[in-house]
């Protein structure tokens, strides 16, 4: 049972996200996530199911806390006129929790364009 306990201690401490205190490793760890997050296939699925004819790009500004929350997201000009999927892009977002986490009262707000 010892042994059990103490394996499961060290797969949890290798589990641990990373605490980032940089902006600029903020900024390319989240542009990084976020175009890995839209081209999986989970998403992928999603927007051929419900959004197959909306292309075009969004620049958006994502707010990110401690935890690696999103806190915001704020669609800073786009070509898409589907408003549905500017909702569905909204709440995608908002709702992704980052493999990392910042240092206490630490907050960044990252712009990044993409493209469908």
């Amino acid at each position: 049972m010892l042994l059990v306990a103490f394996l499961m201690l060290g797969i949890r401490g290798l589990a641990q996200r990373p605490t980032l205190t940089y902006e600029d490793e903020v900024a390319q760890t989240v542009i990084a996530e976020i175009d890995e997050v839209f081209k999986s296939d989970d998403f992928v699925k999603k927007k051929e199911k419900r959004f197959k004819d909306v292309t075009g790009t969004m620049t958006v500004d994502i707010g990110v806390i401690r935890n690696g929350k999103v806190s915001t997201f704020f669609n800073a000009g786009t070509d898409i006129r589907n408003v549905d999927f500017i909702n569905f892009m909204s709440g995608y977002i908002l709702d992704h929790k980052f493999r990392f986490k910042l240092k206490k009262n630490q907050r960044y707000k990252i712009r990044h364009t993409l493209n469908f």
